[in-house]
């Protein structure tokens, strides 16, 4: 890498460099005319300077802040896009996600599907977008960042007269003693500067941490955007739903089949229940509706402490007990199962009874009992006689003059029958929902419903969350740069005795008001009050 060579003191200064890292003396600026670029002091910023490899170039892209920008605006586009419908996480998780969001939203709700904002969040093109934002803050935050630490690490005390005569604020001043000189030292030290003295010379600087702030920031984002790519592990993140019926045990999802949960029992109360209710009994009267007051999950949580690399049976061990109420979650190793909603009188088994088509009155023929959950598809009887299911429709609904099922929990039951007598091979076809009997022809048989169970289910939500730290910290650290950047700023006054005068300069990286007014009251009753503002003295 070409060098530049300071034709004052000999320093070799680094292509790019403005200012002379040892000196001050400007190599490429009349400052008679313009400033001084003080930005990292005129340091060579490694992006500014190298453009000839492949990596430079990378390092280049990334280091833009144009780029970085239009990564961050990219992301805010996406994630508001995301919001327009719901994410596939919120939909029926028994419909297929391409034809709900063409159902239900059309062609645009197609084109949502399609581009795949239904599942935003999760998409790899999303990760790969946060990921590059991180990948250009890091990078920005090194090529800032390095050259400022070498800026601000090694400040000579000593500078040129060019660098003084560069600075915003600067005065010469002839008339003055000894004690004016010590009266400014000690008026910088009450205002909190920390003095360096080298060769008669003065460099007073305060509140060098400020110029780090945005660097904070960054090192918090970066810690934030990596905690929101955590999320993707499944082993750090999980939210999943689930149903878990009365009586029933269930594995619990995203704990890889080592933790069941048993819903021992569900309890629902409603406003009028109980006596204190009877305030609110004229309201419920009128209202006519039932209002849920209450409702909890008796719950028991089991661990699979048989051996996985052996295929059998799950070995379930209690490991606690307790209610899951709404907002009150059992916990275990970083589990929360919330109480998320219900589903009352859900259907668990109906009954049916097979007779004659001409008398139902008669005795019944034969009789048998569907599980709902898990029915079987024969039904064979001594009698000679065999029923099949052919078909069932757990939630059913008729679309298109078709019978379909909107879901696959047991709501609204419907069956297609096939119904075989002793001696005949050609079956009897009949249809069965609630408020339907239909049969297709002239049917010598005839199916009724007799007699059905019920049990409430109810609907948990299972939350694992370990990135929180991460992004409690991410967003700590943010707040710290933050506050750090926007309440102090790093000022400096370089204090240059000659034979027969003396130089003083001041530099700020922001609020040059407010270091004009402070160096008003560091420079009252002495001979130093008078400062050129050299950025507006032709005004």
């Amino acid at each position: 890498m070409n060098t530049i060579i300071c034709d004052t003191c000999g320093h070799h200064n680094k292509e790019g460099t403005t200012i002379c890292e040892k000196c001050g003396k400007p190599l490429n600026q009349d400052t008679q005319k313009t400033l001084l670029n003080m930005r990292y002091d005129g340091t060579a910023i490694r992006s500014k300077t190298r453009n000839r490899s492949i990596i430079d170039k990378t390092w280049n892209f990334f280091s833009s802040i144009k780029v970085g920008v239009t990564l961050i605006a990219l992301a805010l586009i996406a994630s508001a896009i995301g919001t327009i419908y719901p994410q596939e996480t919120y939909i029926p998780q028994t419909v297929d996600p391409s034809e709900h969001y063409r159902d239900q939203y059309g062609i645009p709700g197609q084109i949502y599907y399609q581009l795949g904002f239904h599942n935003l969040y999760g998409s790899l093109w999303y990760m790969i977008l946060i990921a590059l934002i991180g990948i250009s803050i890091f990078i920005v935050s090194i090529d800032r960042g390095v050259p400022l630490y070498r800026a601000l690490k090694h400040q000579a005390i000593k500078r040129h007269p060019k660098f003084l005569k560069g600075q915003k604020l600067y005065g010469e001043y002839s008339d003055y003693t000894e004690e004016d000189k010590q009266q400014l030292l000690q008026h910088l030290k009450q205002r909190r500067y920390k003095i360096t003295e080298k060769d008669g010379h003065y460099l007073a600087e305060k509140n060098r941490f400020s110029r780090w702030g945005p660097y904070v920031n960054h090192l918090g984002l970066i810690i934030f955007l990596a905690a929101t790519l955590l999320r993707f592990i499944p082993s750090m993140y999980v939210d999943e739903s689930m149903w878990v019926r009365e009586g029933e045990t269930e594995v619990i999802p995203g704990t890889n089949q080592e933790y069941y949960i048993e819903n021992q029992q569900f309890i629902f109360e409603v406003y009028g229940d109980r006596e204190e209710d009877e305030i609110f009994e004229t309201a419920l009267e009128n209202n006519g509706a039932i209002v849920p007051r209450h409702y909890e999950t008796k719950a028991a949580i089991y661990q699979d402490t048989s051996d996985k690399e052996v295929i059998s049976e799950p070995e379930l061990e209690e490991i606690k007990r307790g209610e899951i109420i709404v907002n009150q979650p059992i916990k275990f190793d970083h589990f929360h199962i919330y109480q998320d909603s219900y589903q009352l009188n859900e259907f668990q088994s109906m009954s049916f009874k097979l007779h004659e088509t001409e008398d139902a009155d008669e005795e019944a023929i034969l009789e048998f009992t569907v599980d709902l959950v898990d029915p079987e598809r024969v039904y064979e009887f001594d009698n000679g006689y065999r029923i099949e299911l052919n078909d069932y429709f757990p939630d059913y609904e008729l679309s298109d003059g078709r019978p379909r099922t909107t879901t696959n929990y047991p709501r609204n039951p419907g069956f297609v029958f096939f119904v075989y007598g002793p001696d005949t091979e050609e079956a009897e076809v009949s249809f069965l929902a609630i408020g339907q009997n239909l049969a297709a022809g002239e049917n010598q048989y005839k199916l009724s419903l007799t007699d059905f169970d019920v049990r409430n289910v109810s609907g948990l939500t299972v939350r694992k969350d370990l990135t929180l730290p991460f992004l409690g910290l991410g967003a700590f650290i943010f707040m710290i740069g933050l506050i750090q950047g926007m309440y102090w700023q790093h000022r400096r006054v370089w204090i240059h005795p000659t034979a027969d005068r003396i130089y003083i300069a001041c530099h700020t990286n922001k609020n040059w008001f407010g270091m004009k007014s402070e160096y008003e009251k560091i420079t009252e009753g002495t001979p130093f009050t008078e400062i050129v503002d050299q950025e507006n003295k032709n005004e």
